[in-house]
């Protein structure tokens, strides 16, 4: 029986890519996105393959109803979480319908979903999620001049990593892995959505990014980041965040306390 994957955005770029890749290895799909016409011509060109289309819109609650219905039903092998919208601005431009859009599928969706897919792979004793994110989410502390405005995109893909190295040690002795997948800059159509032309930009393909997810996985990486040579920057960043936890009291600390006058 072949294994079976449930992957999200799965009508372009990286998405597109996971489900290439994941055919090619032999799986059995669920391929969910927007566009009825690019899901059907994807089932059409993989004729030896089980693929089921999904059109849903994971900014909706009816979409993501529907969706995690299937990954509570199905034996999911493996979960990808890879749908997105972009809506870089300021917060203070930032309309309210596209800000609840953009929670909807990079933070309520990835939950749910997830949420709806691990407790049968518990069950199981095996299974994985991935939730593609960006290393945006690491971008916080720059300045403005760093990039864009784009606080709220930035914060949902900080979400997806907090979420999914919590959830990791949530379901690891289940069997079940869980990794945030956090690519750079990539060659699709999502910078081009914004009207943005980053053709003169150097940018990683989406098969170099899902190469890097699937070994990943491979290594036990909870943290995928496929451009980032030292990994020690990795540990380091998350040693840092242990470190400040740890270091927290009960105390108010002497910095926050007042100097009585004279």
């Amino acid at each position: 029986m072949s294994p079976l994957a449930l992957v999200t955005g799965a009508t372009s770029g990286i998405g597109r890519a996971f489900a290439e890749r994941l055919a090619a290895d032999g799986y059995d799909l669920i391929v969910v996105g927007r566009d009825t016409a690019r899901l059907d011509t994807f089932a059409a060109g993989h004729p030896g393959h089980d693929v089921e289309t999904v059109t849903a819109d994971l900014s909706t609650d009816a979409g993501i109803d529907r969706v995690a219905g299937l990954a509570a039903e199905r034996p999911l092998d493996l979960l990808v979480n890879n749908a997105g919208v972009a809506h870089y601005m300021p917060l203070a431009d930032l309309p309210a319908a596209r800000a609840r859009e953009l929670l909807g599928v990079k933070v309520i969706a990835p939950t749910m979903i997830s949420r709806a897919a691990v407790g049968p792979m518990v069950a199981r004793g095996g299974g994985a999620v991935v939730n593609v994110a960006g290393m945006i989410a690491f971008s916080g502390p720059a300045p403005a001049a760093a990039g864009p405005p784009r606080a709220v995109y930035g914060g949902s893909l900080a979400h997806l990593v907090a979420f999914s190295q919590l959830l990791a040690t949530e379901v690891a002795d289940a069997g079940v892995r869980v990794q945030v997948l956090c690519p750079g800059v990539v060659a699709t159509e999502f910078h081009t959505r914004q009207g943005l032309d980053l053709s003169a930009v150097p940018r990683m393909s989406p098969e170099d990014v899902v190469a890097a997810g699937l070994r990943g996985l491979e290594l036990g990486e909870v943290v995928c980041a496929p451009g980032v040579e030292d990994a020690g920057l990795l540990r380091s960043a998350a040693e840092a965040g242990l470190a400040a936890f740890a270091g927290q009291s009960t105390e108010l600390a002497t910095r926050y306390r007042r100097v009585p006058a004279g």
